[in-house]
């Protein structure tokens, strides 16, 4: 099942379907019983239920009918549905050269190349913080670039999430990043990777039981201006050098991470340097099993 949170009458819900390519029926949980996805997933975690079993349980004892999403919202206050971002994450957190393309590009672009040969080649990977609640875009969300950027590109992601040490679920991340700004000093990364709008996350939550193999999941990034495509990719987690649960049990040694806390995976598609992003582009990152999050592109 997919996990979604929205916006009704000014209230957020939580909305379930079973389908990923029929995202309009499902499930509104009722609010006195689940009033976000976290409070769903953790309450999963310590009720002996799966999430998939618990969120049926919920629906069978409340006698929750099954609704068509987009007839609801004609009778919502704002007429329109409103994605929130999947999970109200504490922290993101991301992990960077975690692709062979992704060690190659940054080798080019840097003058210090050797530091992410060093990186991608040792046994710690590079782990940055990302995020906080608040910066978080959500699905159909604006994305930024920064004014002071010349080289401006999408990073589309695996992302999970961790309750009580474990990955619980995953979803899609766009870690947008400033290349000239990273290029220019690798001790520039935190300008280059956080500033407005630098994070969207969507469409769904999936539970981790769903995900039959993580580390073999097809990943795609098409990016129109003017309603034609400029650039596309494709890549699949197989590639990644460090698998999702190495870098969940990275990322907690000595490290206190908070439940609902999203984990970036870093990126394997990385358009070519002659190409930057501009504003009103669309960004479309598309993974299996999970979904479509799409953004437009605006300057910050």
């Amino acid at each position: 099942m997919f996990y979604k949170q929205i916006l009704i009458d000014k209230q957020k819900r939580v909305f379930v379907h079973k389908k990923l390519d029929d995202s309009s029926f499902g499930y509104l949980l009722p609010k006195e019983s689940i009033s976000s996805t976290l409070d769903l997933f953790k309450f999963s975690t310590v009720s002996g239920f799966g999430v998939d079993d618990l969120t049926l349980k919920i629906i069978k004892d409340f006698s929750v009918p099954k609704l068509d999403l987009s007839k609801l919202l004609d009778f919502s206050s704002n007429n329109k549905e409103h994605q929130l971002i999947p999970i109200d994450s504490p922290e993101v957190w991301a992990f960077g050269v975690t692709y062979l393309d992704s060690m190659r590009e940054r080798q080019s672009e840097s003058g210090t190349p050797d530091v992410y040969a060093q990186v991608y080649n040792s046994d710690r990977p590079e782990a940055f913080f990302k995020a906080t609640k608040n910066r978080i875009q959500s699905n159909f969300d604006e994305v930024g670039i920064r004014g002071d950027s010349t080289w401006d590109v999408p990073e589309p992601e695996l992302a999970f999430m961790i309750i009580n040490k474990k990955i619980v679920a995953y979803t899609i991340g766009n870690d947008m990043s400033s290349r000239s700004i990273e290029g220019a000093n690798p001790l520039y990364l935190p300008q280059a990777k956080v500033y407005d709008k630098s994070l969207s996350i969507g469409p769904c939550l999936v539970p981790a039981e769903n995900i039959k193999d993580p580390q073999s999941l097809s990943v795609s990034l098409k990016i129109y201006r003017s309603d034609n495509i400029v650039f596309e990719g494709n890549t699949n987690t197989s590639r990644m050098k460090r698998n999702c649960e190495y870098l969940s049990e990275w990322l907690q040694r000595h490290n206190y991470v908070p439940d609902g806390t999203l984990v970036l995976t870093g990126t394997g598609i990385i358009p070519p340097t002659e190409f930057s992003l501009k504003e009103l582009d669309k960004i479309e990152i598309s993974i299996d099993d999970i979904g479509t999050l799409s953004n437009i592109v605006v300057k910050v």
